[in-house]
């Protein structure tokens, strides 16, 4: 798998480049976050790669940070977003953004981006809420952390019990069979998160 590239950027558009590596020239999938950090082509640049395999296919995605590839990396990992909705989403906004509005359970910005409906927004808190908070910048943190008093959890089992339901009712499950589900899967005890308890529910409902 192709993971860098460094070499020659031949040209560049909002969502695409060409890198010419040694005499090879690849075409790269750009986010447009990505494109504002790009020197002019005839430079030297690197690139973090994502290589995509399809039967029909191979595509190369690129990224100025590690940083934005993990993000990337991550948000490709929910059920239902593909490497073309997931550069879409860190083109709609910026990475600090993006992180904020699913650690803050922001839906509403997060469906402003085309492709992006109410069940993927909260497919994409629920999943991702507990796995990129190490991706957030320090100004990010600082901010959150202003807006959380000290010593007070940013979640709840009450409002990780809300969040799951939730989702689960956006899944189309009836809800006393999913508050049912809810409260088995809490019950189970242990260090519990949003998805943890999401994963045992859905495995509780699909005995039912």
């Amino acid at each position: 798998m192709i993971a860098h590239l460094s070499g020659t950027l031949l040209s560049k558009q909002a969502t695409s480049v060409i890198l010419d590596v040694n005499g090879v020239g690849y075409e790269i999938t750009i986010p447009v976050s990505t494109f504002y950090d790009l020197e002019e082509p005839g430079a030297n640049v690197q690139l973090r790669i994502y290589t995509h395999v399809r039967e029909d296919a191979l595509q190369l995605y690129g990224f100025k940070t590690a940083r934005e590839r993990e993000l990337f990396l991550r948000l490709i990992s929910v059920s239902g977003i593909g490497p073309k909705l997931g550069i879409t989403l860190l083109s709609g906004m910026g990475a600090d953004e993006i992180i904020a509005s699913i650690r803050t359970n922001n839906l509403a910005r997060l469906t402003l981006i085309p492709g992006v409906g109410r069940k993927t927004a909260e497919r994409l808190v629920v999943e991702l809420r507990d796995k990129v908070a190490s991706l957030s910048s320090p100004e990010l943190e600082e901010e959150l952390g202003a807006k959380t008093p000290a010593g007070v959890p940013i979640l709840t089992e009450d409002s990780m019990r809300a969040d799951v339901l939730s989702a689960l009712l956006n899944l189309g499950y009836q809800r006393n069979s999913a508050e049912k589900a809810v409260n088995s899967a809490v019950d189970e005890g242990g260090d519990i998160s949003v998805e943890l308890i999401l994963r045992r529910s859905l495995r509780k409902l699909a005995k039912v």
